[in-house]
């Protein structure tokens, strides 16, 4: 598995049924963003308990499908249009995890720094 340049949460509400051409259509036509980078594109049911994630690698598209048998994603709430949410890999991961992805007792990142 590559890891994601991007990741981008697909707001609102997607239907599961779609696959990768339906998905790929989303990104490229609702979002305005080109499903051919190398952006992670994550998308979540009405019930939060299924997500999709759809990336492009070298030649062809990867499908990730995750359904929940108990619990729900903590999927930021937003209207039901969807729209490109930019989060970070770690937030990714803690959204798989269970956690919030805006955890506000996380540590900022910090820039422009030197040794002495």
């Amino acid at each position: 598995m590559i890891s994601p340049t991007q990741v981008y949460l697909v707001t609102g509400v997607t239907d599961m049924r779609k696959s990768i051409n339906g998905l790929s259509i989303i990104v490229a036509d609702e979002l305005e963003l080109d499903p051919l980078s190398k952006a992670w594109f994550v998308f979540c049911n009405r019930g939060r308990d299924k997500l999709k994630i759809l990336f492009w690698d070298t030649n062809g598209f990867w499908l990730y499908y995750r359904r929940l048998e108990q619990g729900r994603f903590q999927w930021p709430k937003h209207d039901e249009t969807p729209s490109a949410m930019h989060i970070e890999e770690r937030q990714l991961q803690w959204l798989l995890s269970g956690l919030p992805v805006f955890n506000r007792t996380k540590h900022q990142r910090l820039q422009g720094l030197s040794v002495m």
